[in-house]
């Protein structure tokens, strides 16, 4: 169900109702000591989720970028001489400590 925006005519009282589509428009203000005639707004509408396969830019890549990318995903990460990874300082080899 949705929200729908109205507008008071005569005290310019903004409110929102959350009702079904199948429901009447309001006529009368809610507040008790206006009693003006309202008037349902234009809204912007509800958000579309989309869910499921084929709403992702990733969904339409070529074939040769899907084949590049497993072939990256499922190599081992290859370590160099001093014990890391060699990608970033946070894989490297702890220094020696320092003798004082």
């Amino acid at each position: 169900m949705p929200n729908y925006d109205y507008e008071c005519q005569k005290c310019g009282n903004r409110f929102e109702v959350f009702q079904s589509m199948n429901d009447a428009k309001l006529t009368d203000c809610p507040d008790e000591a206006c009693d003006g005639a309202v008037k349902r707004l234009l809204g912007t509408g509800g958000g579309i989720i989309f869910k499921g396969a084929g709403f992702y830019q990733t969904d339409y890549r070529s074939e040769s970028y899907q084949a590049a990318a497993k072939a990256d995903s499922s190599s081992p990460a290859k370590t160099d001489s001093a014990g890391g990874c060699g990608k970033s300082a946070c894989c490297a080899a702890p220094a020696a400590a320092s003798s004082n």
